[in-house]
């Protein structure tokens, strides 16, 4: 397959583990991995604009076919020169297929079904998934939809990000083996049927992921590494389910990239907390994406390094963020973190933003959203130094404690 325009190079690989830099290249610029990908699902981040992410040097974010193909609409956004033109952003983008939004979605829930929980009051909109696609109702009108994986990739080339990614169907995790091989297999076909949808398009303008599947199955993850290295794809990405919990993820996530092509650059679909991201960058992990740092600002959250809580006086085990709407931050002074060169740190206090939340004003989820993009920017910016010195470790107990 011809991916003029597209590369990715190792520039770097650690003694100790499989952690690596590298150097993704699209054309809109680019990436210097280990990266982040921040989410923004309906082509917007939500609590900052373009020009704010770009001020906080965020190399790459990406959007949502599913909910883009349902508003505005797929055409609209190619109409209007695809979505780089149409957001503003003029750095490197990616697209998920919307498998996991109609499978998430169509199991009464966004992500629980996946990360281990079960319980979710959301009706469910997925009707059925068979050999063809998957048939579901619209959450904006009700309106009956066919996602099959040849819409998945037409939708994705009108939306014109520079990676997009094959339709595959997420299983939870709960599911039994016989299930899971089934399914897999199935979204295998899938993979075929979209690169072969993939190839009528032009070159040089797109680069294809495919997706492993195989759940928490050492056998099965075999099996789909061995089918995904097979295809003539740009980069591969860890998806399906990756277990019940952080214990049993770090297993599936080793058991996936064991056999993978290491040449190719690897993105793993919907982690951000901090402690899996060191973990998965040991793994050979190149890229992540997660809703976890906008979504815990729109709620008053705050991510802050260990040495925060340490200032404090208090013990920073297991606590990666903040809640400025808690009433001990009323009268304090300080910024979020001393240590921080966002705007936000620069020019507000805590009990500034204590009062923005309790006053319900829009301007708080700004600031604490630019405080958190800053903040994985500068995590992702320690690791890469930290791996070109071999002190991966070390970097590793200033964001851990």
């Amino acid at each position: 397959m011809d991916y003029s325009n597209f590369s990715f190079t190792i520039t770097f690989r650690a003694a100790v583990s499989k952690a690596r830099l590298g150097r993704l290249s699209t054309p809109h610029g680019i990436v210097e991995t280990p990266a982040f990908i921040f989410c923004a699902t309906k082509a917007a981040i939500k609590g900052a604009t373009p020009q704010m992410m770009r001020e906080e040097n965020t190399q790459i974010i990406l959007a949502n076919t599913y909910h883009l193909m349902l508003q505005p609409g797929s055409d609209v956004v190619a109409k209007m020169g695809g979505l780089h033109r149409f957001m503003g952003w003029d750095r490197p983008m990616l697209t998920d297929s919307g498998g996991f939004q109609i499978f998430s979605l169509g199991h009464g829930s966004v992500a629980e079904e996946v990360k281990g929980r079960r319980q979710s009051s959301r009706p469910k909109s997925l009707l059925k998934i068979n050999e063809e696609g998957a048939n579901f109702k619209s959450y904006i009108d009700g309106k009956m939809h066919l996602l099959t994986p040849e819409k998945s990739i037409q939708v994705q080339r009108d939306l014109g990000a520079d990676l997009i990614v094959v339709l595959d169907e997420c299983t939870p995790f709960h599911v039994d083996k016989s299930y899971t091989e089934r399914s897999m297999h199935m979204s295998h076909r899938w993979a075929e049927r979209s690169f072969n949808e993939f190839k009528k398009g032009p070159s040089g303008v797109q680069a294809l992921y495919g997706i492993t599947q195989g759940g928490v199955y050492p056998d099965l993850r075999k099996i789909s590494a061995d089918f995904v290295n097979s295809m003539p794809f740009f980069g591969h990405a860890v998806g399906g389910s990756l277990g019940a919990n952080k214990n049993q993820m770090a297993e599936v996530v080793e058991m996936a990239m064991e056999p993978l092509d290491p040449s190719r650059p690897v993105h793993l679909l919907g982690i951000g907390g901090i402690s899996d991201i060191f973990y998965g960058v040991t793994q050979g992990i190149d890229t992540f994406d997660c809703v976890h740092p906008t979504r815990l600002a729109r709620h008053g959250g705050a991510l802050i390094p260990p040495s925060v809580w340490e200032e404090m006086g208090e013990d920073p085990k297991d606590r990666e963020h903040m809640n400025l709407r808690n009433a001990r931050f009323r009268e304090d002074a300080e910024p979020i973190d001393k240590t921080c060169e966002c705007q936000t740190c620069q020019t507000m206090s805590r009990s500034y933003l204590h009062h923005l939340l309790k006053a319900g004003e829009l301007l708080a989820m700004q600031a604490l959203t630019v405080h958190n993009v800053h903040f994985m920017n500068r995590l992702l910016k320690g690791i890469r130094e930290a791996l070109a010195l071999n002190r991966l470790d070390d970097e590793k107990k200033k964001w851990i404690a």
